[in-house]
Parts: C-alpha cells; sequence; structure tokens
C-alpha cells in the first residue's frame, strides 16, 4: 500500500520507491507500514513506534493529545524524507502519526524504512524521529493528574486546584 510512489532508474533498472504519510485519529497498524516497505531488493527493515508511557518529568500521565498543522505537517514529513532519503542509502519510507487523543500504551509515531543494509536504516530512523520533533509541526499536549501542559512550551502548563 503506497500513497506517494516514485521511480527512480539506475543501470537500466527501475527500481520502485514508496512513500506512505499517514496523519489520522485512528490506531496506528505498524504491520501495514512495515509490510509497505519490505522488498526482496532490501536486507533491513526498521520500524520504530512511538508508544505513550505513563510518566514524564517525574509524574504520571493520563493520556496525551496531539493536534498537527495540515497541510503543512504532510508537506514537512514529505521533506524528511526527502531529506533521509538524500543523506542515507535508503530504499522505501513509510510514517503515520496520530492527532487527538491518545491513550497510555497507544501508539504516537510509526516510522519504517526500509534499506540494502542495516546501518543506514538505522541512522535514518533516527534521524527522521528527532527532526520530526523540530519540523514537523505536530504538537503534543500531555494530560496528567491535576494539569495539563504543551511539551516543549515551557510557559504553557495549567493546574486544576
Amino acid at each position: 500500500m503506497c500513497w506517494r510512489i516514485s521511480l527512480a532508474f539506475a543501470d537500466n533498472k527501475v527500481k520502485f520507491r514508496c512513500i506512505m504519510i499517514i496523519i489520522t485519529k485512528h490506531p496506528l497498524e505498524p504491520n501495514t507500514l512495515t509490510d509497505a516497505v519490505r522488498d526482496d531488493i532490501d536486507g533491513a527493515v526498521i520500524t520504530f513506534e512511538g508508544v505513550t508511557r505513563n510518566h514524564n518529568d517525574g509524574r504520571g500521565v493520563e493520556y496525551l493529545e496531539y493536534e498537527a498543522y495540515r497541510p503543512m505537517a504532510d508537506e514537512k514529513l514529505q521533506e524528511l524524507i526527502d531529506e533521509i532519503k538524500d543523506r542515507w542509502e535508503i530504499d522505501k519510507v513509510a510514517v503515520a502519526h496520530r492527532i487527538g487523543r491518545v491513550d497510555i500504551g497507544e501508539l504516537s509515531l510509526v516510522i519504517a524504512v526500509s534499506a540494502a543494509h542495516r546501518r543506514p536504516a538505522f541512522e535514518a530512523t533516527l534521524h527522521f524521529v528527532d527532526r520530526l520533533k523540530e519540523v514537523v509541526p505536530i504538537w503534543k499536549k500531555e494530560y496528567f493528574e491535576g494539569g495539563e501542559v504543551w511539551i516543549g512550551d515551557p510557559g504553557s502548563e495549567r493546574t486544576t486546584a
């Protein structure tokens, strides 16, 4: 299942490239993304799952809420995919991010990357996740007992009495 397909020609051979970008309120399906990038030409498939944990900064987290500025978020995700494809020898990329309420234990992010070898797949995946937090307009609000805070905005914490 590919949403954006491009073909690259090298040595008179056609190389299939799959790019999948999903931003959704629905639960994420990591196997769908992994299957989208898996191919017999690649020896490595890395799938990263970002899971909502029950704590942060010494307090219990009840749930998260994500908001995205669309379609800019889609464009920035595409730019990040282009960035890692330019920097590492990787083949296919699929990424999905939740918006709306995400409960403890649920997936917030899934990225799958395929490559001929493991090192570029691992490095590209790590870089993608780090850069996503810096440049993609998807914001996380953390709800905890007694308050809430937008992550990354130190002045946003609100507590309830």
